[in-house]
């Protein structure tokens, strides 16, 4: 019988994408664990979506009520699991797992809830010294190790693997024009991170439209609550003579996952969505803070090296300084990339997007 393994990464959804490597990671171990995560309701679409994960548990969070928790452990407990991997460590998880009698509980060795774990792996994130993401393979490959199940390879993006036709069905709803490249640009920051404000956003597309071989078919996403703003780019483009339209709201954060998916692109700030074009292996421009627990190292997207750029304000500029940054360069860099991309492939569109992804600053 499987082994059955419970993964925990209930905060944000850039958090949760970049898990993905990880979960990867364990279904491709011989013999294949049956992979549970614990994710709070806002990423349950998502977690559903990942071909890494077999059941999906909701978690009630902090504020959930005593009857919440205790159907929390109630569950956890029924299942039996084997093992419990924490990604992000927190004391009520880790005395869920104690409490649900899970053998192995494995944690980063952090904070005092590391109390509650028999196995633990020392990694001091906030030093940003790996991607945020390999953190957690390695955790995962700690996993394996100790559960005696083998590992050949590493996973390689993409972390989110779509079928052809489904990828060509999106990208047709985003360009029809086969020599232009479909970009992405998502100006807000869902209240996790700094992001560039609408004018130099405005300035960016301004530069890569002239720079770049072929002009883009330009898209402005909004998340909830952000669509005025995305509305005022919009605005600010046209009156510069450049035509952009909004992405259509989708119902969910699993559909709007879809609608990236047809992009070649995304630009955006250091947010979730620019975790998701990570996972689906999109081409990526991030814009982050200088913050040492928020480098472009550590919230790095997980997709191939050569389709990511990442930018930040310079060491002698404040960390959240974000108009320090080169706007120019940038747009050089990003017009390089649209080129790059269309060149490889030109039946191939580019999305630029402003940011996913969440910062905890976990040490």
């Amino acid at each position: 019988m499987a082994q059955k393994v419970l993964v925990v990464r209930n905060d944000k959804i850039g958090d949760f994408m970049l898990a993905w490597p990880a979960l990867a990671c364990l279904k491709s171990a011989s013999p294949t664990p049956h992979v549970s995560v614990l994710v709070p309701a806002y990423t349950e679409a998502l977690a559903r979506a990942c071909p890494w994960v077999d059941e999906v548990i909701v978690d009630p969070g902090q504020s959930g009520d005593k009857r919440a928790q205790k159907a929390l452990l109630d569950t956890v407990k029924a299942a039996r699991f084997d093992a419990l991997l924490t990604l992000f460590s927190t004391p009520r998880i880790g005395f869920l797992g104690w409490r649900a009698g899970i053998p192995l509980r494995l944690a980063p060795a952090t904070k005092w809830a590391q109390i509650f774990y028999n196995a633990r792996v020392t990694q001091r994130r906030s030093r940003s010294e790996k991607p945020e993401y390999q953190y957690n393979v390695d955790l995962a490959c700690q996993l394996l190790e100790r559960l005696s199940l083998k590992l050949t390879r590493l996973p390689t993006p993409p972390f989110w693997p779509l079928a052809s036709e489904q990828v060509a069905h999106q990208r047709q709803a985003l360009t029809t024009v086969a020599s232009s490249c479909a970009v992405v640009v998502h100006p807000g920051s869902g209240g996790s991170a700094v992001n560039l404000s609408l004018e130099q956003y405005a300035a960016l597309i301004h530069q890569v439209n002239a720079q770049a071989k072929a002009p883009p078919a330009w898209w402005i996403s909004a998340g909830p609550g952000e669509e005025a703003q995305a509305d005022a780019l919009i605005e600010a483009l046209a009156a510069q003579g450049i035509e952009a339209n909004r992405l259509a709201p989708s119902a969910s954060v699993e559909a709007f996952a879809y609608q990236l998916a047809g992009a070649d692109l995304l630009i955006a700030g250091s947010t979730g969505p620019l975790h998701i074009a990570g996972c689906l292996n999109i081409a990526t421009a991030g814009f982050y803070p200088a913050k040492r627990s928020a480098t472009p190292l550590r919230w790095q997207t997980c997709n191939d090296a050569d389709r990511r750029l990442a930018f930040s304000p310079p060491a002698s500029a404040d960390e959240q300084e974000m108009t320090a940054i080169d706007i120019g360069a940038a747009a050089g860099e990003i017009s390089a990339l649209i080129d790059a991309l269309l060149a490889a492939h030109p039946e191939r569109s580019v999305l630029v997007e402003g940011g996913v992804g969440g910062e905890n600053g976990e040490e």
